[in-house]
C-alpha cells in the first residue's frame, strides 16, 4: 500500500512513495484524497463562506488542485492572463485564502504517519536515512502550504511558524518470523515488526473513549482461534516490549496506531533485530477480527499468556492496551509464585548517602501518585535522588529469602487532572498526550529507565504505607 486513511489518521508508506517536490505532494493520491474528504467536511460542517467558494468552480476536486499546480508556478495575474476559468475565485481573494487555511488546518488534525520498510524494492526511503526523511517531508508540507498561500496573499508573511505539518510519529519496519510458517502461531508469520520510532513532539492523540470499564476474564480455550484464520497480518504492527522481567509482543491494528506508539513511553522498547525469532512469553492482539470480549488464556503446550481485545469503538482508548499486557504478566507472576502489587514504589537517595525504599499500596485514585510528586516537591535538599521503580503495578519477589520489589513499566499513565498545575507544560518534550480537552485527560510518560526498574529494591516491613480512599 502506498497510504492508508481513515476517519482520523493517514498513514503513508515512505518505502513505496516520497514526495521530493511541491508538485509531486499535488499530483500524490493521498493529497487529492485528502482534498476530496475535506469538501466533504466543509459542505458537513456548512461552513458557508468556504461553500461559496467551492461552488466558483464545476468540478471542485479537480478544478482547485489544477489551480493549486497553478499557482505553485505563476503569480494570480499571470493566471488571470492565461484563463479566465478562475478569475471568479481569484476575485475572491480573501475567502480563496481562507479555505486554504481551513484545508491545512484541516490536514493538520489527522494523526499522521510515515513507515518505511527496512527491506524493500520501492522507490521511497530506506533505514539510512529514516531521521531525514521525516524532517524533509515536513519541511516540504511546509513549503507547499505557504507558497501557495503566499501567492494568493499576494506577499509573504510576517511570522512564520515551524509547526509540524508533515507527520507526527514515524515506524522502521521490518520482519519476525518467531513461530514461522507452522504452529498454532503461524498467522502471524511475517509479521511487520517496529525496529525503530521517531516522534515529532507534542504528540497528541484523540480516541473514542477516554476512560476504562470492565475486567478481563480468562477464556476457557486460546481465543485466537476466533479469528485466525482469516487474520490480516498486513494489517498490523508488532511492538516488541519488556513488561518486567518478560518479553511482550503486542500486534495492534493499524486503526490503533497512536495507542501502539504510546507504549514506546510506558513499557521498555526491543528493536526487532534484537528480539528475532525469540518466543514471546506475553502475546496480546489488540484490535483483532471477532465478536466478543476481551479475554485472557495461558496456553501452557507453548508457554505464551495470550490476551486478545476485539477491534470496535469499545476498546479504543490506550487503558485498554495498558492493563490486558499489565493482567497477563501479573498472571505470570502469580504462577510462578511472586506476588503482584497494584501500587507504587520509590528508591530514596538522601542528601547524607542514605537509601530508602518506600512503598504505598492503595486503590486507583487514593492519592499514590501524589504523594510521590508531594514528597519530591516538599523534601527539598534534604533528597538527593528519587527514582520511582513503579507507580502503578509491581512484583514482590523472595529472593534468598529476601523480599525485593521490581517494576514493570518504565513510564507512567497518569491523569492530568491529578498533577500539580503546570506539570504537563514541563512534560511537553517527552511525554504523549491523550485526549487532552476531555474529562480525564491523559498523559503517558517515561520515568526510569529499564535497568533501574528491574535491579531489585529491598522493602521491609515498615516502609509500607497503605492508602484508602
Amino acid at each position: 500500500m502506498d497510504y492508508v486513511t481513515g476517519p482520523r489518521q493517514v498513514i503513508i508508506n515512505f518505502s513505496e512513495v516520497f514526495c521530493k517536490s511541491e508538485i509531486e505532494i499535488l499530483n500524490s493520491a493521498c493529497f487529492k484524497e485528502i482534498w476530496a474528504k475535506y469538501l466533504k467536511h466543509v459542505y458537513k460542517t456548512k461552513k458557508a463562506d468556504a461553500i461559496s467558494v467551492i461552488e466558483m468552480v464545476r468540478k471542485p476536486e479537480k478544478d482547485f488542485i489544477t489551480l493549486f499546480k497553478l499557482l505553485h508556478s505563476f503569480d494570480v495575474n499571470t493566471i488571470k492572463a492565461m484563463s479566465n476559468k478562475y478569475d471568479n475565485v481569484l476575485k475572491h481573494k480573501e475567502l480563496f485564502y481562507d479555505l486554504i487555511e481551513g484545508f491545512y488546518d484541516y490536514w493538520r488534525k489527522f494523526e499522521r504517519y510515515a513507515v518505511i520498510y527496512q527491506k524493500t524494492i520501492g522507490a521511497g526511503v530506506t533505514r539510512t536515512n529514516f531521521i531525514e526523511a521525516q524532517s524533509e517531508f515536513n519541511a516540504l508540507v511546509l513549503k507547499t502550504y505557504r507558497h501557495i498561500s503566499e501567492r494568493v496573499y499576494g506577499k509573504g508573511f510576517a511570522i512564520y511558524r515551524q509547526l509540524p505539518a508533515g507527520v507526527n510519529a514515524s515506524l522502521l519496519i521490518t520482519r519476525n518470523d518467531w513461530m514461522g510458517k507452522e504452529g498454532t502461531y503461524s498467522f502471524l508469520y511475517r509479521s511487520e515488526v517496529i525496529e525503530n520510532i521517531l516522534i515529532r513532539p507534542p504528540f497528541i492523540s484523540y480516541s473514542e473513549k477516554n476512560k476504562r470499564t470492565g475486567t478481563y476474564p480468562e477464556a476457557s480455550e486460546n481465543p485466537i482461534y476466533r479469528f485466525k484464520d482469516n487474520f490480516k497480518v498486513n494489517e498490523y504492527y508488532c511492538y516488541c516490549a519488556h513488561v518486567g522481567s518478560s518479553l511482550a509482543y503486542v500486534y495492534f491494528h493499524r486503526d490503533y496506531l497512536a495507542h501502539g506508539i504510546a507504549l514506546c513511553n510506558l513499557f521498555d522498547f526491543v528493536p526487532a533485530s534484537e528480539c528475532a525469532g525469540k518466543k514471546p512469553d506475553l502475546l496480546y492482539i489488540f484490535g483483532a477480527d471477532y465478536e466478543g470480549e476481551s479475554e485472557f488464556y495461558h496456553d501452557k503446550e507453548n508457554d505464551i499468556y495470550v490476551g486478545v481485545a476485539p477491534h470496535n469503538k469499545s476498546i479504543d482508548y490506550f487503558g485498554y492496551m495498558k492493563k490486558m499486557l499489565l493482567t497477563l504478566y501479573n498472571v505470570k507472576m502469580i504462577e510462578e509464585g511472586n506476588l503482584p502489587i497494584h501500587g507504587a514504589c520509590v528508591s530514596i537517595t538522601m542528601s547524607d548517602g542514605r537509601n530508602k525504599n518506600i512503598v504505598i499500596i492503595g486503590d486507583s485514585g487514593a492519592g499514590k501518585s501524589e504523594s510521590l510528586e508531594a514528597l519530591a516537591n516538599y523534601a527539598g535538599d534534604n533528597i538527593s535522588n528519587q527514582l520511582t521503580v513503579f507507580d502503578d503495578m509491581g512484583t514482590f519477589k523472595n529472593v534468598n529469602g529476601e523480599i525485593l520489589a521490581y517494576g514493570t513499566e518504565i513510564g507512567a499513565f497518569v491523569r492530568l487532572d491529578d498533577m500539580a498545575s503546570g506539570y504537563a507544560y514541563r512534560e511537553m518534550d517527552r511525554a504523549i498526550f491523550m485526549n487532552p480537552d476531555k474529562i480525564n485527560a491523559r498523559l503517558v510518560m517515561p520515568v526510569a529507565p529499564y535497568k533501574e526498574i528491574i535491579k531489585g529494591y529491598e522493602v521491609l516491613e515498615n516502609t509500607f504505607i497503605e492508602f484508602n480512599k
